[in-house]
């Protein structure tokens, strides 16, 4: 372009500069104070931190364990005046070694949201939800529940509890209500995860013990994971499994391509729930082979020859039809828990959430009987718990089981407990509570008129969850104890009191591998809320029992009555001294026994020397079943088995697919009542519901990658995003469970042994919108 035309076309801009007094102009541009100046200065945190903020640097530190998962890890939390400011994974801790997933690195932002209950609610004449003191909170709370008890019965009022309070609450809450408020039915969420191991345990074993420790990841040659997808759902073990020097063969048996799948050495991605014939027919090529521990099987169990000649029905033949398995597979799966010198078996929920996941469970168990992978570093038949305090739950919710592991229905049992707390054995049902499905059903025929719901949310978790709402609503009074006001049941409440979450209360949990690990009080419950512990107690004041629980003083307290409870029990405790014990040595697994019963138990055995025993510091990595010995009073484990049934709803030509559903992301957690709290978690996971669907079925339907798609089943229908992807077989779809509309689909079916659900496979349709 000439230059007379840039003339034209480019004029100078005039404009004028905003007038700075000189003296001013030092201190505007550097400004001592605010916003964008001191609080983005980074100064050494101390503790080993590096550099952090200044509102962050922390003047002391101490530990606990995390409030999430199962996996039970340890983090350093970052105090400053007293009040947690961050944190960090202890890398001294023997379960997660210094390694952290993004919800528990997250686990202090959730306590901040602003939708935390800080007030009682109770619901107004208009059906709204107001503040209200806890005076009438708690005093509608005893009078509406003893008014329905008057009315109905005792029987009339039941309650739902949890496996993410510490153990000492579930206890005090488990004793209140059934032996001071006359309540007979409670049952916990532990139910949806983890009740079918329990019951798969007991009966082989004699007891609800996972055998293993967490090092047997590091120790097995063999890992075989069966409908666990240990990637996504305990990230910690999975890298506890990355450490395992020993080169594993990783086998991987799950109808999808899991995170954990694309890892393996050998996947097997059978037909949904046909695991048992696939274990059935691998038991029958160890036998065919005589790849067995004779003398273990001699030794440690009864019922093997039953097992053996039942087993022979499942031919390769069969095994391929049930499964959709090549016979190779089969075999080589087979070959290789024959190879191995230290085989290991895990599952987790694509196992226990079943109809028929008892039985499951069990021929899993049988396989490691039958080759003596028990008892030794690497191997085990080992079911990894879901929630943080699930195993605490199973022994000390006072449900279905009477405290401590014993039977409601044995008086020598009833006796102890009753002697222990001082109180008439009379108090004590004789009988265990209904199961959490059978409660619900309780309300549905108008037997259950009032329900105490504590830290869950069945309105988003329950199976079929059009139905559990409807059911629901037709409660006499509904009352959610939980630390947010905004769940899906709290909205339906009738009275919500808003309690302390992780980190804002003391107590212990018990992880998976059964380490008693301990939780501290690093931050003040907002507004009004209280912990559990102190609602329960006030409880007991209101309703008049308060007497009863003087001695549960304080959740160590407890702690100390819990000790005696476990007394002679396969997961005695009374070695553990205090809270303190428990933080120096990081965690203690059970059984651990006071000195003088290890000292007597040994001697009593005569199994060799017991100087070692009269060291009360006991090894950080134990597992059970070393010596071959069970808890059947003949010292056995038992071979249990039975006939795999087929999937109750079946594809039709109304609804020719079947519905998986499962874990989503590492930084989703259930009904994401807190990891949707975490901005940090939300980036992490898609923020909309989508359904993975095989390219072939896609192609059938006219889908394609993102489209907009309609997921159906016999009891509703939901919008999703179509990720097509071939990680599903054809056939087949998936959903992630954490989204609120997902458990419209699922089919309330449920395991004739432990009650629990079978959310994992059902008859569904997929149309684009």
């Amino acid at each position: 372009m000439p230059p007379e035309v840039v003339a034209d076309v480019v004029q100078p801009v005039e404009f004028e500069l905003p007038i700075v007094q000189e003296s001013r102009l030092p201190s505007f541009m550097h400004q001592r104070d605010g916003h964008l100046t001191r609080e983005l200065l980074l100064e050494p945190g101390g503790f080993g931190l590096g550099q952090v903020p200044a509102k962050s640097k922390p003047d002391a530190t101490t530990t606990m364990v995390c409030g999430y998962c199962s996996t039970g890890c340890g983090l350093n939390i970052h105090l400053k005046d007293g009040e947690a400011v961050s944190l960090t994974p202890t890398t001294e801790y023997p379960v997660n070694l210094g390694m952290a997933c993004p919800k528990g690195w997250e686990a202090l932002t959730v306590l901040d949201s602003p939708d935390r209950a800080t007030r009682p609610l109770l619901k107004n004449s208009s059906g709204k939800l107001v503040p209200t003191d806890w005076d009438t909170a708690l005093r509608t709370f005893t009078d509406r529940f003893k008014e329905i008890q008057q009315r109905h019965g005792t029987e009339s009022v039941a309650f739902l509890s949890t496996g993410q309070i510490p153990t000492e609450e579930m206890a005090l809450l488990g004793a209140l209500t059934k032996f001071g408020m006359g309540i007979l039915h409670g049952d916990g969420n532990t139910r949806q995860c983890m009740a079918t191991s329990v019951v798969a345990y007991k009966q082989s074993f004699g007891f609800d013990a996972p055998p293993y420790t967490y090092q047997d990841f590091e120790e097995s040659d063999v890992i075989v994971l069966i409908g666990s997808n240990l990637c996504i759902a305990h990230p910690i073990m999975w890298e506890r499994v990355m450490r395992n020097p020993h080169g594993p063969e990783i086998v991987v048996v799950d109808p999808r391509m899991t995170e954990t799948a694309m890892q393996a050495t050998q996947h097997l991605a059978l037909a949904p729930k046909s695991d048992q014939s696939l274990l059935y027919g691998i038991a029958r090529i160890l036998i065919e082979n005589d790849w067995l521990d004779e003398s273990f099987i001699e030794k440690s169990t009864t019922g093997f020859a039953e097992f053996a000649e039942y087993v022979q029905q499942f031919s390769p033949e069969r095994v391929t039809q049930d499964t959709g398995l090549a016979s190779e597979q089969v075999e080589r799966l087979a070959e290789t828990i024959h190879a191995g010198q230290r085989v290991s078996f895990w599952w987790t929920m694509g196992v226990n959430q079943s109809y028929q996941g008892v039985r499951t469970a069990q021929a899993i168990i049988n396989l490691a009987l039958m080759t003596g992978n028990i008892g030794r570093p690497g191997t085990g038949a080992n079911s990894i718990t879901g929630q943080c305090n699930a195993m605490g739950s199973r022994l000390f919710s006072n449900t279905t089981n009477l405290l401590g592991g014993h039977d409601f229905a044995n008086d020598e049992h009833r006796e102890k407990v009753a002697g222990i707390l001082e109180i008439d054995s009379e108090q004590i049902p004789r009988e265990p509570s209904w199961a959490y499905n059978e409660i619900i059903e309780g309300i549905l025929r108008g037997k259950v008129k009032g329900l105490w719901v504590v830290c869950t949310n069945p309105a988003h978790s329950w199976i079929n969850q059009t139905q559990c709402r409807d059911i629901l609503e037709r409660l006499d009074f509904l009352v959610v104890q939980d630390m947010y006001h905004s769940t899906e049941t709290a909205r339906m409440a009738d009275l919500v009191i808003p309690a302390a979450g992780w980190g804002e209360k003391e107590g212990t949990f018990i992880n998976s591998e059964r380490r008693v690990g301990v939780l501290k009080k690093v931050r003040k419950a907002p507004g009004q809320a209280l912990s559990d512990f102190s609602i329960f107690r006030l409880v007991a004041e209101y309703w008049g029992v308060g007497k009863m629980f003087q001695k549960w003083s304080s959740p160590e307290a407890v702690f100390q009555i819990l000790k005696q409870l476990s007394a002679g029990q396969p997961c005695d405790i009374t070695g553990i001294d205090d809270y303190r014990m428990l933080d120096e040595l990081g965690g203690v697994q059970w059984p651990f026994e006071s000195r003088g019963s290890r000292v007597e138990g040994r001697v009593a055995e005569n199994k060799g020397s017991c100087l070692s025993l009269l060291d009360p510091r006991p090894s950080n990595e134990r597992r059970l079943f070393e010596d071959g010995r069970f808890y059947h009073a003949d010292g056995k484990a038992k071979f249990l088995f039975e006939d795999p049934r087929p999937m109750p709803e079946q594809p039709s030509d109304q609804f020719p697919l079947v519905l998986l559903t499962g874990r989503g992301t590492a930084s989703q957690w259930h009904t994401q009542t807190r990891t949707s709290k975490s901005a940090v978690l939300r980036k992490l996971y898609p923020a909309k519901l989508y359904v993975e669907i095989n390219p072939s079925d896609a192609r059938k339907r006219g889908i394609n990658p993102q489209d907009s798609v309609i997921v159906m089943t016999q009891r509703g229908r939901i919008r999703a995003s179509a990720f097509v992807t071939p990680n599903v077989q054809p056939g087949q779809l998936f959903l992630p469970m954490h989204y609120e509309e997902v458990n419209q689909l699922t089919d309330a079916v449920f395991d004739p042994y432990s009650k629990q659900p079978s959310y994992k496979a059902c008859a569904a349709q997929i149309l684009r919108l």
